[in-house]
């Protein structure tokens, strides 16, 4: 395996663990400042890298950008943007035929090999980008979920009120708080990236028009 091959892949799972890692020792440093002022134990890495606290703050950001992805990539099926390199072509909308696609009988000999395959096989491949982005959504928020009702008990029996079921804390205030301020950032920041790209350019991105293409180019393929 050549490095240089898979250096975008490498480098931002380099920068995600540096990331990772800074916040469990600023998160530390914040939990254990609050235990003292309300004159608690203080604990190590370990023990608060699996705790509760911890954990919801990590799965509350990874849903949302979960649900991000998954959004997008369904939205960019149906849905185009005239002028932006993040859609299609006007004009394009729907899954595509399968010659487009490369499937079925217009599979190559390099395809992968469900490509090629009949009925759910088939169907699998189609979906597998939007059915992993939408599981680990979905078990990121149940993660959320679960780690944040333990936070909520916590906090409740430290000031003497009565504890909440998992299903009383997905209907709580504190859990589509903390849920829809991630969901609105996510997605204003991909509504911004589709806009932006129309008319702004970053020389040599993929995720950029080239610097000369028309504001109304969708794509560089239909030059």
């Amino acid at each position: 395996m050549r490095v240089k091959d898979h250096a975008l892949s490498l480098a931002f799972a380099a920068a995600f663990l540096l990331a990772l890692a800074g916040q469990s020792a600023a998160g530390l440093a914040d939990y254990n400042e609050d235990q003292l002022e309300h004159g608690a134990a203080t604990i190590g890495w370990l023990d608060f890298v699996t705790s509760s606290n911890f954990v919801v703050d990590v799965a509350e950001n990874w849903q949302s950008e979960y649900l991000q992805f998954f959004l997008f990539i369904l939205a960019t099926v149906w849905l185009v943007q005239r002028g932006s390199p993040e859609s299609k072509q006007p004009g394009d909308e729907g899954p595509g035929t399968d010659e487009d696609q490369l499937v079925g009988r217009f599979a190559r000999a390099d395809s992968p090999r469900w490509a090629g395959a009949d009925g759910l096989r088939r169907w699998l491949l189609g979906n597998s980008l939007l059915l992993v982005m939408g599981t680990v959504f979905v078990l990121s928020w149940l993660v959320q979920g679960l780690a944040g009702t333990v936070v909520a008990n916590e906090e409740a029996a430290q000031h003497g009120q009565p504890l909440l079921s998992l299903g009383e804390y997905l209907l709580s205030a504190d859990f589509w708080n903390r849920t829809l301020q991630n969901w609105q950032s996510e997605l204003l920041a991909v509504g911004s990236m589709v806009a932006f790209s129309i008319f702004l350019r970053q020389r040599g991105s993929s995720e950029s028009k080239p610097v000369g293409t028309p504001h109304d180019r969708t794509a560089v393929e239909s030059e």
